[in-house]
């Protein structure tokens, strides 16, 4: 079957995607609003564009920046 799209709720599975995409950028080094379009970008997202607030932006964020420390 067709795998399910990420959600802006799935936060753990998104930073592994973004992790995967973009190796070298820090993600505290964007603003949220870059964050956000990079997410948009991601050939596995599927989510509403508007179905995001801050919050969880910065908490994809803070999940990206774990896997890019490691």
């Amino acid at each position: 079957g067709i795998p399910m799209k990420r959600t802006w709720r799935d936060v753990d599975e998104l930073a592994l995607d973004l992790i995967e995409c973009h190796p070298h950028i820090d993600p505290l080094s964007l603003t949220l609003a870059e964050v956000k379009q990079i997410v948009l970008a991601l050939p596995t997202f599927g989510d509403d564009p508007r179905a995001v607030d801050d919050q969880l932006l910065e908490a994809i964020q803070m999940a990206w920046y774990d896997e890019y420390e490691e």
